[in-house]
């Protein structure tokens, strides 16, 4: 998207989605029906998926971060990491390149919760194997990538 108006109105929201249709159109310099045909046309594209929080999951209890490396056979990258994305604790499930076929970001609240999601994933068929990395700090976590 290269519009530049449409890119303000994003990069405005993604700093505050609380913001109206009003305080948005006076950063920008537009009025606010402009805004909110862009933000109804990004909507109907697909861009603006949907709207939820940026939560500190440390503070929810979620003290264990997880990275899973997953090795996957016949090929079954895809229904695997579908399958996978469907359980709670996933953050992000990315078919990848590399020695490994599936990367799997999780949050756990206690090492037995990182047990079990370990131990599910392994009762999968053709998961072959899986190596877990423990996130010791978190520098960054946000995926609001600004246009």
């Amino acid at each position: 998207m290269s519009d530049e108006t449409s890119n303000k109105v994003l990069s405005e929201y993604l700093r505050d989605s609380r913001q109206s249709y009003r305080e948005v159109a006076k950063k920008v310099g537009v009025s606010s029906g402009t805004v909110a045909s862009r933000v109804r046309e990004l909507e109907e594209r697909g861009i603006v998926r949907r709207y939820t929080l940026l939560l500190d999951y440390e503070k929810l209890g979620y003290e264990l971060t997880a990275i899973t490396e997953i090795i996957v056979s016949g090929g079954k990258m895809l229904n695997i990491g579908e399958e996978i994305a469907k359980m709670g604790q996933t953050c992000g499930v990315y078919n990848i390149t590399g020695d490994s076929d599936i990367m799997v970001v999780g949050k756990f609240k206690t090492r037995k919760e990182l047990s079990d999601f370990t131990k599910k994933i392994l009762t999968i068929p053709n998961v072959e194997r899986t190596k877990t990395h423990l996130v010791l700090n978190t520098l960054k976590e946000d995926f609001s990538l600004l246009p």
